[in-house]
């Protein structure tokens, strides 16, 4: 399984969490491409035809980012603006990302309580929800978000830990059983 991490952070070198992740995944070998987009596109001109053969070449996309405003940030809303395009996601000629994977990996800078207890979006998968609806359009299969609250906070073990999870999970195949998020757990054979 070839596996891309796309980590969409303005401010990589002082992102203890998402640098740390970073670092984790491609010494563990399990990731065959890992980039820092916003190294690579600072003045936000996406090359859109780079980054659409990249996304062939992959069976699992990583979205890696911090929540900005319950939400993602600009240079991630515009990549997915320009690169999952008509006729190249989704549309009637658009299959290119039919059958590859999503994953999302979320470093959440507030605490829990931040995140539940209101009336409309309790948690945060109900706030990842376009991102779901988005891997439904395109045909992929939409792996269970990973998200560690309050990251900021967090002592450099937990986050080294957060990491060690994330390596034992990103390669894994059977996450792209769609019943695995359905349930929440493992699939038996008999299931």
């Amino acid at each position: 399984m070839k596996v891309m991490n796309l980590v969409f952070h303005p401010n990589l070198e002082q992102s203890r969490n998402n640098q740390t992740w970073k670092q984790q995944l491609e010494e563990s070998g399990k990731v065959t491409t890992s980039r820092d987009l916003y190294g690579e596109y600072p003045d936000f001109q996406i090359d859109v035809e780079k980054e659409q053969a990249l996304l062939k070449q992959h069976d699992r996309i990583v979205l890696q980012f911090p929540f900005y405003w319950y939400s993602m940030p600009p240079l991630l809303k515009k990549w997915l603006d320009d690169v999952l395009t008509y006729n190249f996601a989704f549309g009637p000629e658009g299959e290119e990302l039919k059958g590859k994977d999503l994953q999302l990996v979320v470093s959440v800078g507030g605490r829990e309580k931040f995140y539940s207890g209101f009336d409309i979006f309790t948690s945060v998968p109900d706030l990842l929800r376009p991102f779901q609806m988005t891997a439904n359009l395109t045909q992929m299969t939409y792996l269970q978000p990973e998200y560690m609250f309050n990251s900021e906070a967090a002592s450099d073990q937990e986050i080294e830990a957060f990491g060690a999870q994330l390596v034992g999970k990103i390669s894994d195949p059977k996450r792209s059983d769609p019943r695995q998020y359905l349930y929440g757990g493992e699939i038996s054979e008999a299931s």
